[in-house]
């Protein structure tokens, strides 16, 4: 594992908290000058009930140590024609998306923790399904926001020393990766990246929150990312609550070929329906999306809030049922696994 590296705090919150200067302007309807919001609806929980819950819960009602399945290591190239895609699920949000001959790679993480200390915070149960050097060339890395459990700048560094990917977030994010000689190309909601010369890299909006630290939150912007091409486009979610930002993505983009939705860390519900699905709010979003597939991803690997191991995949499992989704159409890979999406 990649040893977790920790950014000099205090030069990062002054540059942040200084009004940021972009070469893009943000959009008014989510950035007031300062910070950045939810368009959709202010945060309203209750702040004194997160900080009990976060003193109070029980922390270890996950298994201590899982293992893995094996599966077959992902080619280097997986193909010269650009309609041909595969996902491989790495672990919570990394994945790996091979479309034609580039490989992408979602929020990666390889570290024991997700957290800004070496022997503190959650602890990863499962090691990641694909070890980092088995890893194809990696072109481009999809970064969503800056939360711990998203950003790695440990792996991140390791991916630089050895593939050079691009690196594709928001607004912001950049501030934390430029200490380290890390390039990134930012990106309000909406705008994109031209990354090849039939593949586009959209950001896209999210409904959470961005911080690392005490003094910083919501300084960096937050989102999903989408990779379009002329055989459709594969949406990354990142980590985001419901809203009706779904319905606008496929107002935009048209519906997903691949949709990657986050299923998990959503329990206590009243602390944490604002920033993360649950399982009935991700079956809702691929109603919203009508993707040709969605595949979970955001669960099992670091227990980030209080629902058991095991409850995002039953919980949606359910949902589907009512809601009258197909098995077919959504599924959870485990990791170290991956699966061709159907043209």
């Amino acid at each position: 594992m990649p040893k977790t590296f920790v950014l000099p705090t205090r030069t990062v919150t002054r540059e942040l908290l200084q009004k940021p200067i972009f070469e893009q302007d943000p959009g008014a309807d989510h950035y007031n000058g300062r910070r950045f919001f939810n368009p959709w609806i202010r945060d309203s929980r209750d702040f004194a009930k997160l900080f009990n819950w976060l003193m109070t819960r029980e922390r270890d009602t996950w298994p201590k140590q899982l293992r893995n399945e094996s599966f077959a290591k992902p080619e280097a190239h997986f193909s010269d024609n650009i309609a041909d895609w595969k996902v491989w699920f790495v672990g919570h949000a990394t994945l790996l998306i091979q479309i034609g001959p580039w490989n992408f790679l979602t929020d990666p993480v390889w570290a024991e923790r997700c957290s800004p200390f070496a022997a503190m915070g959650p602890k990863r149960v499962r090691p990641a399904g694909i070890a980092l050097e088995d890893l194809p060339p990696i072109h481009a890395v999809l970064l969503s926001h800056n939360h711990y459990d998203h950003l790695d700048t440990a792996s991140l560094l390791w991916l630089q020393e050895r593939f050079q990917p691009a690196i594709v977030t928001g607004l912001g994010n950049g501030t934390y990766l430029r200490p380290y000689g890390l390039s990134v190309v930012e990106l309000d909601w909406w705008e994109s990246f031209p990354f090849s010369e039939d593949v586009a890299l959209h950001y896209v909006p999210a409904r959470h929150f961005s911080g690392r630290g005490m003094r910083d939150r919501n300084a960096a912007l937050w989102g999903g990312l989408s990779v379009v091409t002329p055989h459709g486009h594969a949406l990354f979610a990142g980590d985001t609550g419901y809203s009706p930002h779904f319905t606008e993505i496929r107002k935009r983009l048209g519906s997903p070929r691949v949709a990657l939705l986050p299923i998990g860390a959503y329990e206590p519900r009243e602390l944490m329906k604002e920033v993360h699905m649950n399982p009935a709010d991700a079956a809702q979003a691929h109603v919203d999306l009508s993707p040709g597939l969605s595949l979970g991803m955001h669960f099992n690997t670091f227990q980030l809030t209080d629902e058991p191991i095991h409850a995002p995949v039953r919980d949606l499992g359910e949902a589907m049922t009512r809601l009258g989704i197909s098995p077919e159409s959504f599924r959870v890979l485990r990791e170290g696994e991956g699966l061709v999406i159907p043209r």
